[in-house]
């Protein structure tokens, strides 16, 4: 049986071994197994910290969360009842179909949409499906949009929103490069002052690591990349998901949660495709569609640090 759903959780098992585990709440995945060309035995790829709920009492530390319509603490004028990183990874999702289920691969749609908690909080009329596909080697996630406002009203009444995959990859942090990101503009958000926070950089590493407490938001950032270290790594190629953000909090960061396990820091890398600088734009019946496609890498690729 390649999708499974028990308790508030969904399973993919894809027919080659590689498998996919999710949550209903917050259409977070849990985990991520596959292997490779020449080790075939799936193994972890995402990183999942023991301290984390994963009961539905709040959203999960590590895995992949979904984070909608806002990133960060909120900054649009009908985000500001919001939480950080929005609603939909604390929210219970309907599981609504799957998609495929052949040889190449299996698929499920999970949906959302407004509940009356959340339209105390954020009254804008939406619809979110969001589907997860396993292949043997990949996992991609789409997330799709839909203003499903009905006004004719002028101006439209369109829907303002960021999104964003909050990927942690299971990863020896200190050895982790990050590329391309080279020449890219970013933000630094570990600056000390506002100031230094809201003016951007300019990439000069080929390839960055996050040896220290990293939290760099990339703009216009290319849409493909490569997480490497020794032995292993992963490549994301994304589609409408303009920026990058690469965060790991080390210690000086990680200490400070509670719900990170002792050491955590140290086991995995975030690099979350979204669109986060600005806001993304669709009118009354239109949908956006934003996607990430994680692939495993079969041949170790290193580049030089410079």
């Amino acid at each position: 049986m390649p999708v499974k759903q028990v308790s508030g959780r969904v399973t993919l098992t894809h027919t080659k071994g590689s498998s996919v585990e999710l949550l209903l709440y917050g259409a977070t995945v849990i985990s991520w197994k596959a292997g490779t060309i020449t080790q075939p035995q799936p193994i972890e790829r995402l990183f999942v910290s023991s301290k984390s709920a994963i009961d539905g009492s709040k959203p999960v530390r590590g895995g992949i969360p979904v984070i909608f319509p806002c990133f960060g603490p909120p900054s649009h004028p009908e985000h500001m009842k919001l939480a950080q990183h929005g609603f939909a990874r604390n929210e219970v999702w309907k599981f609504d179909s799957i998609m495929m289920d052949n040889d190449e691969g299996v698929s499920v749609r999970l949906t959302l949409e407004p509940t009356a908690g959340i339209t105390a909080k954020y009254d804008k009329p939406f619809h979110l499906a969001y589907i997860v596909t396993l292949a043997q080697h990949q996992i991609s996630t789409d997330l799709h949009v839909t203003n499903t406002s009905t006004s004719t009203a002028y101006p439209p009444d369109n829907l303002e929103f960021q999104a964003l995959f909050h990927n942690y990859i299971k990863a020896p942090a200190d050895d982790v490069l990050v590329f391309p990101l080279q020449s890219k503009s970013y933000f630094d958000k570990t600056d000390a002052s506002e100031e230094a926070r809201n003016k951007p950089k300019v990439e000069t590493r080929a390839g960055v690591d996050v040896r220290q407490f990293t939290d760099s938001v990339y703009e216009d950032a290319g849409g493909k990349y490569e997480v490497t270290w020794p032995g292993g790594g992963v490549e994301i190629t994304v589609q409408e998901l303009k920026d990058v953000v690469v965060w790991n909090p080390q210690q000086v960061a990680g200490v400070k949660m509670a719900d990170m396990e002792d050491g955590g820091w140290e086991r995995y890398v975030c690099v979350e495709p979204g669109y986060v600088r600005g806001f993304a734009k669709i009118e009354p019946g239109k949908t956006w569609i934003g996607q990430q496609v994680i692939s495993v890498i079969h041949h170790e690729r290193r580049i030089n640090q410079l």
